[in-house]
């Protein structure tokens, strides 16, 4: 039920190492109570005489981290273990050796398999060092020993020896071989340190086993209490935002297990979507779904649950590279009404608009008087008034002032409800920058998807302001464009197509004869958008496509590969 994410347990070990690693570490460590990671792992780890076990006691990690920790030992080191007996394994250890929620927050892209491009402010040189293989989020995402960190670095030489001339190289001149005038911008003399030592230094002390947010969080964590009605709102790229309901139900006696059944409504398109699944939450608030198991539309699912229980925030996704799917919020349903979202949310002034209120527990209402959107908007009619959505249509005034309008209902209030605006300026593909896997043959395919958002200049009536209003998708005509990198480059040709939709399809992967050198189908283009307004302007932006190799490594089994 959960991800590949984190790094693992395999290191290169040697008596000396071991022996020094347990000195330094003599007052830390966990003690290991589990009795099927004690009789399973003990096997290869070492128990000391506090109930400790080599590596396992001295790191913390997501459940992604120790399921890829489990899954290495099976793939590299012929582990034996059942489904059943790794559930519980990683159950055991992502409870009791996890991550507090102030820990984790800053890797939640991690996690949510987000592709985004982060920027890492600790230190600019072990960013560098780390992120020539994986996202610097497997790093950050971990706690450990300062010893355990240099093991790390030792599996990473073991298992990848081209590390040392690729990752791990140095990227400032060697010592003895720099001028006594090169300082750095303080003003100290420079840091000679290899940059493995660097890495090491810096990971241990930043981000070390044992931290004040995980004494906290483990004093104070408890069984989640989700059971009850959910309003559910959210984005999925290419089709805009989604609004339904998720109602969560206690799992037999396991107080960490639950079943979940969801209805929402892609707003653009009134497309209704009925979901079921299961889930389990590790360390009182990391969630970890699957809805609609075994089918075509199976979404796997990360949410994080606030410290008051009431609200949840995640990801729902699918697809090889699990580049597809919903941004999630929840909201519990209460006592009181609950306001999730407007849809259309950007209103033009002068006109009369149909629009759906969308939420949880809405009263019944006949007259509009417990709607109130502000100054030059009024509530013509209400159509339909349920209790997860109303209807109404409202009536901007030709004087209206341009800005968001926050909506009062139910004593309840909706910041930003809608924004009121006088025409579209500008528009602006999402995202900016994106990456997409030639796939097919012998690989998956990796698919990109975007969006044309819809902007207005604001009051001040100039563009890229503070005050400017986003107004949401449109529709756009979309296109490709050849990105200009080398001499006759011709990548338009191969790499693949967009549809109307706004999704990237990639070529195959492999050789392609039809291609100078018989290359493949990777390479760079525009994404551009064009929008035609009811005036008949036109308004363009594109976005950068890079289209990029497969994934070769990768630890999990390719699934059966659709032509």
């Amino acid at each position: 039920m959960i991800g590949m994410a984190g790094l693992s347990l395999l290191v290169v070990w040697t008596p000396a190492l071991h022996s020094q690693s347990q000195d330094a570490q003599e007052d830390e460590g966990y003690a290991i109570t589990h009795g099927t990671t004690v009789e399973l792992c003990s096997r290869c780890h070492t128990v000391d005489d506090q109930g400790r076990m080599t590596r396992i006691s001295y790191l913390r990690k997501t459940p992604e981290g120790w399921q890829t920790s489990v899954r290495r030992m099976a793939a590299l080191h012929d582990v034996r273990l059942s489904p059943e007996e790794a559930r519980d394994i990683v159950r055991y250890l992502s409870n009791e050796q996890g991550l507090a929620p102030e820990e984790l927050r800053p890797g939640l892209f991690e996690v949510e398999r987000r592709l985004i491009d982060h920027d890492y402010e600790g230190d600019s040189e072990v960013e560098f060092t780390c992120i020539q293989c994986h996202s610097m989020g497997r790093v950050i995402t971990q706690r450990r020993t300062h010893d355990e960190w240099a093991l790390l670095m030792a599996t990473h030489r073991g298992l990848y020896p081209l590390v040392d001339g690729q990752a791990f190289r140095r990227t400032r001149a060697p010592i003895g071989r720099r001028t006594s005038a090169e300082t750095d911008s303080d003003g100290r003399p420079p840091d000679r340190r290899h940059p493995m030592d660097n890495a090491i230094d810096h990971l241990a002390t930043v981000f070390p086993l044992e931290t004040p947010e995980w004494s906290a969080w483990s004093a104070n964590k408890r069984s989640p209490q989700l059971a009850g009605s959910w309003a559910l709102s959210g984005y999925e790229p290419g089709k805009g935002p989604i609004y339904g309901t998720l109602t969560v139900t206690a799992a037999g006696g396991d107080t960490d297990a639950f079943t979940t059944s969801s209805q929402y409504v892609y707003a653009e398109s009134g497309r209704t979507v009925e979901r079921s699944g299961q889930a389990l939450v590790y360390t009182g608030y990391q969630w970890r779904g699957r809805s609609n198991p075994g089918s075509s539309d199976e979404l796997l699912e990360v949410m994080f649950v606030e410290r008051n229980q009431r609200a949840m925030s995640g990801r729902w996704f699918s697809g090889a590279y699990d580049e597809m799917g919903p941004d999630i919020t929840l909201q519990q349903i209460g006592t009181a009404p609950i306001i999730t979202g407007v849809y259309p949310r950007a209103l033009r002034r002068g006109e009369t608009t149909r629009v759906t209120i969308y939420g949880g527990d809405l009263k019944d209402t006949r007259s509009g008087a417990e709607l109130n959107f502000g100054s030059g908007v009024s509530i013509e009619t209400i159509e339909r008034s349920q209790d997860y959505e109303l209807v109404v249509r409202l009536k901007i005034d030709t004087d209206a002032v341009v800005g968001a309008r926050d909506l009062f209902a139910f004593e309840s209030t909706l910041e930003g409800a809608i924004i009121v605006h006088d025409g579209i300026d500008r528009i602006v593909v999402t995202p900016a920058t994106g990456m997409a896997r030639i796939g097919g043959a012998s690989f998956p395919k990796g698919y990109q998807t975007f969006d044309a958002i819809a902007y207005n200049d604001g009051p001040d009536g100039e563009a890229v302001t503070e005050d400017d209003l986003e107004l949401g998708r449109v529709d756009v005509s979309w296109s490709l464009e050849e990105y200009a990198a080398t001499f006759g480059d011709d990548d338009i040709n191969f790499v693949g197509s967009i549809g109307q939709d706004g999704m990237f399809t990639p070529a195959l992967d492999g050789i392609n004869p039809d291609r100078i050198g018989d290359r493949n189908n990777i390479g760079d283009v525009w994404v551009l958008a064009t929008y035609r307004g009811r005036e008949g302007r036109e308004l363009r932006a594109r976005a950068h496509l890079l289209v990029t190799v497969p994934l070769y490594m990768r630890w999990e089994p390719w699934r059966e590969i659709e032509r």
